[in-house]
């Protein structure tokens, strides 16, 4: 259908319009076809019929809100969160999780199709045995309300903070040390940050938990210090959660979006608690990159393995290593394993979690993964195998050039952005690396976001 010249002569806010949702967008939204313009329409499922008011039109598409479902699509169900409407962090609440794995799939090869005009083989993908429950790490912004601390999660588009300490995707222990751990703060007249005037004092409660371990760490994100506030009471939350081992405090007097300060200081307790990924002991600070979802981050870790094909004998090189847990998984299987990550902490982080594994043929250098990757190119360094798991934005073509000038025997790519990874394939296409599988990982049930495991072998012809 053509694409009106005027989408405003076809639709007018506040609109009501019939809508069939055939369509997910990567952001979880439903996309259905009114007179050429696409319409956008969140918490709908493909197969759903609406009557949804428009509420916003832009020139080559438009936005609604369902005002009436009138035919519910076959996977539908009733969301089990009070908040799922407000919160945001869930998209998929309202549709079963098979149907929630065919978007998911459906998003990677779209993007591999589309973005790459590529074609490998589409393995089936991956899902997880829970949907509720399996986040090792929240970040709660704080508030007051009626003269009481409260936490919870930031509206939609908004820093409006929605009280609610019970998400459904976080280990019960998290909502039961918040209920202890607030009163004790407001006991020590310690106050909320008020981001609209920069003052008051707590700012964010960050908690994670080893999946295996059950270790758990407390961060407070604050404005000013309080640990003279505080400190009298830390017992008191110590003994009550007896797993508790570690307890930092990190100030952040910025006005800013970002959460942790520059520095962590140790209030009570270890400055880190330990967990196991892929058999390996690992230490976590705050300030630590680890995986959210331990138990998918495993089946992750073993899909990228499968793929690199090791046999004990080849130097693999980890770029973007972070603290060092995927290169450390598949280190029992080659014979020289050097990671990069240009964040410090994560380095040391990395060589600590070696040396306490007893990894011998592993080293770790601290720089742009870029960067270093054009230097060993330019030394003539040639790894068998290379693996990559870039940041969302994906690799830079300094990284992807310098990969190829190594000429490994093939590549491996975690990405957690399947349109980034799809361009990134087809850059490596270009230059002699066939694109040969690709498979979705589900590590964030019930939210828009799904990670792929790509292999690319060199096209030797």
């Amino acid at each position: 259908m053509s694409r009106p010249q005027n989408p405003e002569a076809v639709l007018r806010k506040n609109q009501i319009i019939t809508l069939h949702i055939t369509g997910m967008t990567a952001e979880g939204n439903g996309v259905g076809h009114f007179c050429g313009l696409a319409i956008f329409v969140p918490m709908t499922a493909v197969g759903d019929t609406a009557e949804v008011r428009i509420v916003k039109v832009l020139k080559s598409y438009a936005f609604g809100i369902i005002e009436q479902l009138t035919e519910p699509a076959a996977g539908r169900i009733t969301p089990a969160c009070p908040v799922f409407r407000q919160c945001g962090g869930c998209v998929f609440q309202h549709v079963d999780y098979q149907t929630e794995l065919q978007y998911k799939e459906q998003l990677v090869r779209d993007a591999f199709q589309r973005i790459g005009r590529l074609e490998p083989v589409f393995e089936p993908i991956c899902g997880h045995t829970e949907r509720d429950g399996y986040r090792n790490k929240a970040q709660y912004p704080v508030a007051e309300s009626d003269g009481h601390l409260v936490c919870g999660f930031y509206a939609k588009r908004s820093h409006r903070v929605v009280p609610f300490d019970a998400c459904q995707l976080h280990p019960p222990v998290f909502a039961e040390l918040l209920h202890v751990l607030l009163p004790l703060l407001e006991r020590s007249h310690v106050s909320a940050y008020r981001e609209e005037t920069h003052t008051g004092e707590l700012r964010h409660i960050y908690l994670r938990r080893g999946y295996h371990s059950g270790e758990i760490m407390l961060c407070l994100v604050t404005r000013v210090s309080l640990r003279k506030k505080i400190t009298a009471v830390l017992p008191e939350l110590q003994a009550a959660f007896p797993m508790l081992r570690s307890i930092t405090e990190s100030v952040n007097p910025e006005r800013t979006n970002v959460i942790l300060g520059r520095q962590v200081t140790v209030l009570a307790g270890e400055s880190f608690i330990t967990d196991t990924m892929c058999g390996r002991e690992i230490c976590i600070s705050p300030q630590s990159f680890y995986q959210i979802n331990t138990a998918q981050a495993e089946q992750l870790y073993g899909i990228a393995k499968d793929y690199a094909d090791l046999h004990g004998t080849e130097t693999l090189l980890d770029l973007y290593c972070g603290a060092g847990t995927v290169g450390l998984s598949m280190a029992d299987a080659c014979g020289k394993l050097i990671g990069v990550e240009i964040i410090p902490q994560a380095v040391e982080n990395a060589k600590e979690n070696a040396a306490r594994n007893g990894v011998e043929n592993a080293r770790f250098i601290c720089g742009d993964a870029g960067t270093v990757a054009a230097e060993f190119a330019a030394e003539g360094a040639s790894p068998d195998v290379i693996v990559v798991d870039p940041p969302r934005k994906g690799c830079d073509a300094l990284t992807v050039d310098s990969i190829v000038q190594m000429q490994p025997q093939r590549v491996v790519m975690i990405s957690c952005n399947p349109a980034t990874a799809a361009r990134d394939a087809a850059m490596f296409a270009a230059r002699g690396y066939r694109a040969e599988k690709v498979r979705a990982v589900d590590m964030f049930p019930n939210t828009a976001h799904v990670e792929c495991v790509v292999l690319m072998s060199r096209d030797k012809t």
